[in-house]
């Protein structure tokens, strides 16, 4: 079968809007995936409800090698976030392999006078619930990394859902919203413009991307490690050569320099791992984040 696929273009869903990092990613992967496959690879934005209206069209799309997923780390968090889901995100999509782990960071509008972690958790003790922290969803991976922070901290804060990236960062530019903990891609030029201050990132190392911004470990609360992954999946029946095949062409794609180059340029970690350690990886990142939600009271309807 994978001898005859593909023969027609290939749609490629990200389940947020244009301008965030899953997209960003998508498309690095798409336009290398075209040249290799000899296909156009579409890619198709399916935003809403925190990542899952995307990652459910998929998994119930044809399972033919045509309809795939940029699915996240978010996915295993809303796992247990949502009581509800229209699929079950590790029987009802394949994995084909991790292309990136981004960390994230925790930026603030300069109208907030923080300077460093302790100054924000200061802040924000002396005045519960008036500091609001944006996300790209409710269930999303920057709405449990704030809810982290404020167990961790021992702060109140206000979360401000948004369907991605690109309207959040508006409003944090704006002085809508006071921080966020959005993946690097999307900040790191509002960072490096002096728009948005980064206090600190939100993984156990620092990012190459940002070198001289602590860990939030470094700043006092210890054991702090989150970050964003993002993978590409096919719905769970597509044959397993075609499977195989995707995977061999994206490690390709992931493992050439200029790809490796575009990761740098926007605080990517490139990855490029088999199905079986992608699934791997879903199945204990969604026992983990199992007992974040429980243990930050996190819940949808």
């Amino acid at each position: 079968m994978a001898q005859a696929w593909p023969s027609r273009p290939i749609s490629l869903v990200v389940p947020f809007p244009a301008g965030g990092t899953t997209d960003v990613l998508a498309r690095a992967v798409g336009q290398e995936l075209s040249k290799s496959l000899g296909q156009p690879v579409i890619v198709e934005s399916r935003p809403g409800a925190g990542a899952t209206l995307g990652a459910d069209y998929v998994a119930k799309a044809k399972p033919d090698g045509y309809t795939l997923l940029m699915g996240a780390v978010h996915h295993t968090i809303a796992t247990s976030v949502y009581k509800k889901l229209a699929y079950d995100f590790q029987k009802d999509l394949a994995p084909i392999t991790t292309v990136a782990l981004v960390p994230n960071v925790l930026v603030v509008n300069p109208n907030v006078p923080a300077k460093h972690v302790k100054e924000l958790l200061a802040l924000a003790k002396a005045d519960p619930g008036k500091l609001t922290y944006g996300s790209n969803g409710n269930g999303t991976g920057q709405h449990l990394i704030g809810a982290q922070f404020e167990g961790m901290g021992g702060v109140q804060l206000l979360h401000v859902p948004y369907k991605g990236s690109g309207p959040l960062t508006t409003d944090l530019l704006g002085g809508q919203i006071s921080m966020s903990f959005d993946t690097i891609t999307p900040v790191l030029p509002q960072i490096k413009a002096g728009k948005l201050r980064a206090l600190a990132v939100t993984t156990a190392t620092r990012s190459k991307a940002l070198p001289d911004v602590p860990t939030l470990d470094e700043s006092g609360l210890k054991g702090f490690n989150l970050g964003t992954w993002f993978g590409v999946l096919a719905p769970a029946a597509t044959p397993r050569d075609i499977v195989s095949r995707l995977n061999t062409e994206i490690v390709k794609i992931i493992n050439s320099p200029e790809f490796k180059k575009k990761m740098d340029d926007i605080g990517a970690e490139p990855i490029g791992n088999t199905p079986e350690q992608m699934a791997k990886q879903i199945k204990d990142d969604t026992e983990r984040f199992a007992k974040l939600v429980k243990d930050a009271k996190v819940s949808i309807e």
